[in-house]
């Protein structure tokens, strides 16, 4: 039979599947004996085909319910981190490449900008910031506002502040993404002045080595927050199947679960800077290290990892919960 007369005469019946669940056993036996022949049938004539896939998620899904009530060797908390989240993540790995790449191209644009108008970074930053910068460069400790005031009280400010701009990110959303996309370029405009600041004073390096030691988790978690703030309106904009209502509600929960993750890491960040950042004479190695770390988390985390789960045949069903693979 070729593959196209499979699905199509099969389709109807998967569809009734996926979207009228029953909770009568019986019924979920039947569905789930039915499931497998078809996806017998297709890895052995078309193995390497999408509907394979699609089959076998629909009887994983059937599987899990029927041995849902059966108790799970691991707890709720570390199933949500080692599966679930990076399952929402790898749902949504494109808008957020999206959100990085927007983000990054005004860093770009401003630090450009500012090659070009000496004004720009004044502009951008305030008068009183840059001349307190340069007063800090001229007196051989460039980043000195870093060792100012008390480190636990920098440690809860910069939590607090943190914390409030991802969540003003993903508020944000809520205006259609306009909210959320203007936060972002605010953001990205911000960092590519100060960047830009320190590299035009031959301080490029050193900011780096200083400046992202916190700054990797910090600057990664806001764009993070900003592609959680644009899942929570893309069901409303690109619905799909769903009513609008209910594309809204799953997205936004998933977009909920995006932000929640965030607080330890912006919680890590304020500690770095209010700790570690304000010792600016640290061996070259221990900066690298702590940097090098920071990013490998983000990177490891939240891409390689999502797609090491999902190539394992792990997913999400219509519920959010996740289902195994059916070997």
């Amino acid at each position: 039979m070729r593959e196209t007369t499979f699905i199509k005469k099969n389709l109807p019946r998967w569809k009734e599947y996926q979207q009228e669940p029953t909770e009568d056993p019986d019924e979920m036996a039947a569905r789930f004996t039915s499931l497998l022949d078809d996806l017998a049938y297709a890895k052995t004539f078309y193995s390497f085909s999408k509907v394979t896939g699609y089959i076998n998620s629909l009887a994983a899904d059937i599987y899990q319910r029927i041995y849902g009530n059966r108790q799970e060797k691991d707890g709720r908390f570390l199933k949500f981190f080692v599966y679930e989240l990076p399952l929402i993540f790898r749902k949504y790995h494109r808008l957020l490449l999206f959100t990085a790449i927007f983000f990054l191209l005004f860093c770009v644009m401003s630090a450009f900008s500012a090659a070009r108008d000496e004004t720009f970074v004044r502009g951008v930053l305030g008068d009183e910031y840059v001349s307190m910068t340069e007063r800090n460069i001229s007196n051989g400790d460039p980043f000195g506002v870093y060792g100012n005031g008390n480190e636990l009280v920098m440690f809860l400010e910069i939590a607090y502040n943190n914390i409030y701009v991802a969540f003003l990110c993903f508020i944000g959303g809520a205006f259609a993404g306009i909210g959320t996309l203007y936060l972002l370029m605010k953001n990205g405009v911000m960092l590519g002045a100060f960047q830009y600041m320190f590299f035009a004073k031959g301080l490029g390096l050193k900011s780096v080595l200083v400046i992202w030691i916190h700054g990797t988790l910090e600057i990664s978690s806001i764009i993070i927050a900003g592609a959680a703030g644009l899942v929570m309106i893309s069901g409303l904009i690109f619905p799909g199947t769903r009513k609008r209502m209910d594309a809204l509600k799953k997205t936004a929960r998933d977009a909920v679960k995006m932000l929640v993750c965030l607080v330890p890491i912006f919680l890590t960040a304020a500690f770095l800077e209010g700790f570690v950042t304000r010792h600016t004479k640290m061996p070259m190695y221990m900066s690298i290290s702590i940097l090098g770390l920071s990013l490998a988390f983000i990177v490891g985390y939240f891409v390689v990892y999502p797609r090491m789960v999902y190539n394992r045949g792990f997913r999400l069903n219509e519920a959010g919960k996740v289902i195994k693979p059916v070997k």
